[in-house]
């Protein structure tokens, strides 16, 4: 059965919003992207040119909820995202919130009851869980592969941390409250989702221990810098002769934190922003074997299991080779859209949560106390019992 074009709307149409509408301007073929807002004149007019004459416009996302719209997409910077994501769940639309859901656990848990209040359909963009190597890994263990999972560490190379991270407003924790949050909402929902459980109790440790150090700082200004376009040096190294870095730099950039999950598995995640390469490495551990992946979607990536005792053994006993997904994070940005579309019209099961969106920025946020008052263990709390069974 052919259905009309759901109507969709963009706030913060720019950067990642650019490509998120790319991926949902489907004319013809199930959705279009018909408003736009953004608070750049010249955002919104490379959105008429992308879009079409007929697109409207606004700097003034309020005037865009006011439209006929099935969906909104949310992709503002992140202290941006309570408040927009409130406002397109009490306008009643179906919302894609790009990740992390917000920057505190209270932020997280309004969002959560505005579209319980409204019984609007959430969905947030984690799109690691459509990456092919998390795929075949989650595959793995849920056909018990390495028997019961025990354990979880992840290690994180952020090699263009410097550029990505130190040179706009992901620098200052007003804006994003820590590296551990916003880069790595990602890793902790992997990780949450790879064991089967939310994380209890975090205790983590780091400091700002390179950028805070470097000269070069742009000019102060009022309000959130933003990276302009073209501007990125990813060939520059090492890290200590980057210039041009943000005003104020007070985030961390290496970190690590250990969690206990409610059922009982222990996970560590280790983050450093000025490493060579650039890639993440998940190894989990069972009752009968552990899995690691070597890449994250490129040319040759590989999963190898081990299940038989040995000495050292970089092979293991088996490899699943990894094949190369079309579009951009690893194939994973274009299945999360397809997932998201189907989602909007239909409803029904989606491979992300907005529980575990809200859990993994909860961890965040207590590992980043921790971190801040010197490795104390902290408690992660859980969403209410009423949010729970809303979302199950």
């Amino acid at each position: 059965m052919k259905f009309p074009d759901l109507q969709i709307g963009i706030i913060g149409s720019g950067g990642r919003g650019t490509l998120l509408g790319q991926l949902a301007h489907r004319p013809g073929r199930g959705s279009r992207v018909v408003a736009c807002s953004d608070v750049h004149p010249a955002t919104l007019e490379r959105n008429r040119a992308e879009y079409g004459a007929g697109l409207f416009t606004t700097t003034d996302y309020h005037e865009l909820l006011r439209r006929d719209l099935d969906a909104v997409i949310v992709a503002t910077p992140d202290f941006m995202h309570e408040e927009h994501a409130v406002a397109v769940l009490a306008a009643g639309r179906t919302l894609f919130l790009e990740k992390p859901m917000a920057l505190t656990i209270a932020g997280c848990d309004r969002i959560l009851r505005a579209a319980a209040r409204t019984r609007a359909r959430l969905y947030v963009g984690h799109n690691m869980r459509h990456m092919p190597f998390v795929r075949k890994m989650k595959q793995l263990i849920d056909a018990g592969t390495i028997g019961e999972v025990k354990a979880c560490w992840v290690r994180h190379f952020v090699g263009h941390g410097g550029d990505f991270y130190f040179r706009d407003w992901h620098a200052e924790r007003r804006y994003t409250t820590s590296l551990l949050l916003q880069k790595a909402a990602h890793d902790l929902d992997i990780i949450h989702w790879f064991c089967g459980g939310y994380s209890r109790q975090v205790s983590a440790l780091g400091g700002l221990t390179l950028y805070g150090d470097l000269p070069g700082r742009m000019p102060a200004r009022r309000g959130p810098r933003r990276l302009a376009a073209g501007a990125m040096q990813l060939d520059l190294f090492p890290p200590t002769r980057a210039r041009g870095l943000n005003h104020r730099i007070d985030v961390e950039d290496l970190s690590s934190v250990q969690m206990r999950l409610g059922n009982g598995v222990y996970a560590t995640y280790a983050q450093c922003m000025y490493t060579p390469d650039y890639w993440r490495n998940y190894t989990v551990i069972g009752t009968e074997g552990r899995l690691e992946n070597f890449g994250n979607g490129e040319p040759g990536t590989l999963v190898r299991l081990w299940n038989r005792r040995s000495g050292y053994d970089p092979r293991g006993q088996k490899t699943y080779r990894i094949p190369v997904g079309r579009g951009t994070h690893g194939g994973a940005d274009p299945k999360i859209m397809d997932e998201f579309l189907r989602f909007a019209r239909h409803g029904g099961h989606t491979d992300v949560s907005p529980l575990a969106a809200r859990e993994s920025v909860a961890t965040g946020c207590q590992a980043t106390a921790s971190l801040r008052a010197g490795g104390v263990p902290l408690p992660v709390p859980p969403p209410s019992a009423a949010l729970r069974r809303y979302f199950a």
